[in-house]
């Protein structure tokens, strides 16, 4: 068992013991949770608190509350304008406008980048985010210069879920770490579509087929909504695909 957690509130100090530790990789810090030098790691939210000694990291788990931007999160966003050299993203309504880079595409150059219209949709990840400055972002992975999926989203619809369920079907291996299968189960009842996930609260959902982007979004939204473990997200499934067809 890779990963452990505990109900915290905010401010509460948290035991060494919980802390995940490695001779060589360092402590990652997640949403929820805030560093006070010289070794206390505080919680800001109420929630799980979740240690991953396998990949020693450390985060608070919680459905609501605002988004906070932190680097390297997976995000979607909504290129509202564009500069000179750069997109302006919407995150959410309460984050400011995030950067985006014209080249920090792969393969991006001045005549071959991306031309991304008002209103286009993006999944990217958080390269730059503090108190400070706005967020920035980027479309390729900064060690090996690909997309890696990362890039602009065309079709499909958006479908806005909690920052809890947004993290969990961001786990490798969701049916151990978060209790959510709905997708693999979508997905062996043989419907083909792809998914993008959003730490932000969102999700993308593509498919040649409109019933089944509706039909996915809806199996989400109602194993969010209503807190459905595997079992009933079986059962949710078997129904809806009953509907569908």
């Amino acid at each position: 068992m890779t990963t452990e957690s505990l109900l915290v509130l905010p401010g509460d100090e948290i035991d060494p013991s919980l802390i995940p530790t490695h001779k060589k990789n360092p402590l990652r810090l997640g949403p929820g949770l805030r560093h006070v030098p010289p070794n206390h790691i505080l919680p800001t939210v109420a929630g799980q608190l979740v240690a991953d000694h396998r990949k020693t990291s450390l985060y608070v788990e919680y459905n609501g509350g605002r988004y906070i931007p932190s680097v390297s999160d997976l995000v979607i966003g909504q290129v509202t304008r564009s500069a000179a050299d750069l997109y302006y993203v919407n995150l959410n309504p309460y984050t400011p406008n995030a950067s985006l880079p014209h080249l920090a595409f792969e393969g991006a150059t001045k005549k071959t980048r991306p031309q991304l219209a008002p209103g286009a949709l993006v999944y990217a990840r958080i390269s730059l985010a503090n108190r400070h400055m706005d967020p920035e972002l980027e479309c390729v992975s900064a060690t090996t210069g690909k997309a890696e999926g990362l890039g602009p989203l065309t079709g499909g619809m958006i479908f806005d879920i909690s920052l809890g369920l947004a993290r969990r079907l961001l786990m490798a291996r969701s049916r151990e770490a978060g209790g959510i299968a709905v997708l693999e189960l979508l997905g062996a009842e043989g419907l083909a579509f792809e998914t993008a996930v959003g730490r932000n609260g969102k999700v993308w959902v593509g498919s040649e087929n409109t019933k089944t982007v509706v039909l996915v979004g809806r199996a989400l939204k109602e194993t969010d909504e209503k807190g459905l473990d595997v079992e009933q997200q079986k059962k949710l499934v078997q129904k809806l695909i009953k509907q569908m067809r």
